[in-house]
């Protein structure tokens, strides 16, 4: 069983807090069953493009020396991930540098960066984040269409509702949210509401649940309020598109139990006892994610 984690902030941690021990270690993730690791290039609270793209450069430079000295493996296919091993993705989480033109996504995606989110919590020249009336900017929607012939996808996780529409509305490949829960569940803007679960997975889309207990719940949250979660989610057509999308190194209070990948191995039994089959928990696992990949590139 391959577990593919959809969003983490591995890499700012380690640039931006390199005294302070991460979340998550190569060692970690070999030893608790996770093949695939997404690392977001987060860059979508900073001040300026310029500060936007120095804060990408230097993650860039911490990611080129993790592979040289630690032996992490970047992968640019997630088709190709492997049990047994560690690959890691990344991604963008807020655009902020490509806002010099279109072509800064054929840059991007030339270092690797498979996902993409349009902002993180503050406007931008693309769109506005969750909470904010506005929906995609002129520029957004030229460069989501960019981003998506390139098989770049476009993550909504931190997009408002309304950009969340013209998403949905304007194109025909299936977006990602990468680290989401339920508003259902929990009515917090930065989570998603029934109406856009079901199109996004009627669309093919894929949902990561996060991690992170101010999205799951009040008060002390544990594994099985992330399993609420995704009850929820696949009660709303999220079978074989639901997966993880932990979060880890980005916040800091975490789910009792689950509080870096060496929480996983917990979780997937919690899931084998609260009913779901063996193929269900290889799908959420990883299987989902993988397979989210393998239709955007149809398109």
């Amino acid at each position: 069983m391959m577990i593919c984690d959809a969003h983490s902030d591995a890499l700012l941690k380690r640039t931006a807090e390199p005294d302070t021990p991460p979340d998550i270690t190569l060692e970690r993730l070999l030893k608790n069953g996770v093949s695939l690791q997404t690392l977001a290039l987060f860059c979508g609270r900073e001040p300026s493009v310029q500060a936007a793209t120095t804060l990408t450069e230097r993650m860039l430079h911490v990611f080129r020396r993790l592979k040289r000295e630690e032996g992490w493996q970047q992968l640019t296919d997630p088709a190709e991930a492997r049990a047994g091993d560690v690959q890691f993705l990344l991604s963008l989480e807020g655009a902020e540098v490509l806002t010099p033109g279109l072509h800064m996504a054929d840059e991007y995606h030339a270092l690797g960066v498979r996902m993409a989110s349009l902002t993180w919590n503050h406007e931008n020249a693309f769109a506005s984040p969750n909470g904010a009336a506005d929906g995609l900017k002129p520029f957004g929607l030229k460069m989501v269409r960019r981003m998506q012939a390139l098989h770049i996808a476009i993550d909504i996780s931190h997009l408002n509702d309304a950009g969340v529409d013209d998403i949905l509305r304007s194109t025909d490949v299936p977006p990602l949210a990468s680290h989401s829960a339920c508003r259902a569940l929990t009515p917090h803007t930065r989570n998603l509401h029934d109406g856009h679960l079901k199109a996004l997975f009627a669309a093919g889309g894929f949902a990561g649940v996060v991690f992170c207990p101010a999205f799951l719940g009040e008060g002390e949250v544990t594994i099985d309020r992330v399993i609420d979660h995704i009850d929820h989610m696949m009660a709303e057509g999220g079978e074989g598109k639901v997966g993880f999308g932990s979060d880890f190194d980005g916040i800091r209070k975490k789910v009792e139990g689950l509080e870096s990948p060496a929480g996983y191995p917990a979780l997937l039994a919690r899931l084998a006892e609260r009913g779901y089959r063996p193929d269900q928990i290889e799908s959420l696992a990883g299987r989902a994610f993988i397979d989210y990949f393998a239709r955007i590139a149809r398109y």
